[in-house]
C-alpha cells in the first residue's frame, strides 16, 4: 500500500522560507507526476504545483517566482520549496500521487 509522508511545515513570518518534504512509500511514485495541494480554512483545496516524472512543473499563478518544485526518484521524494511567503500562504499542504494523499503538514504565515 502506498503511502504519502509530509514534513517541512511550521510556523514563519512573512518573507521567510520553508522548505516541505513528501516522501512516498513504494514504487508508484517514480513512475507518476505529483502535485502538492493547499487548503486553507473555509476554502477549497487548490493546486499549488505539479512536477513530471522528468521534472517538468507547473506552477499557479499565486506562487510563480516564489515556490520551486523538485523530486529525487532514487529517495522517493518530492520537494517544496517555498520563499517569500505572504500570510494568505497559510494553509494545510497536501501532497499527492493518483487518488493517494498525504495526512498534511500546516504551513502558517504571519505577518
Amino acid at each position: 500500500q502506498v503511502q504519502l509522508v509530509e514534513s517541512g511545515g511550521g510556523l514563519v513570518q512573512a518573507g521567510e522560507s520553508l522548505r516541505l518534504s513528501c516522501a512516498a512509500s513504494g514504487s508508484i511514485f517514480s513512475i507518476n507526476p505529483m502535485g502538492w495541494y493547499r487548503q486553507a480554512p473555509g476554502k477549497q483545496r487548490e493546486l499549488v504545483a505539479t512536477i513530471t516524472t522528468v521534472g517538468g512543473t507547473v506552477y499557479a499563478d499565486f506562487v510563480k517566482g516564489r515556490f520551486t518544485l523538485s523530486r529525487d526518484n532514487a529517495k522517493n521524494t518530492v520537494y517544496l520549496q517555498m520563499n517569500s511567503l505572504k500570510p494568505e500562504d497559510t494553509a494545510v499542504y497536501y501532497c499527492n500521487v493518483l487518488w493517494i494523499w498525504g495526512q498534511g503538514t500546516q504551513v502558517t504565515v504571519s505577518s
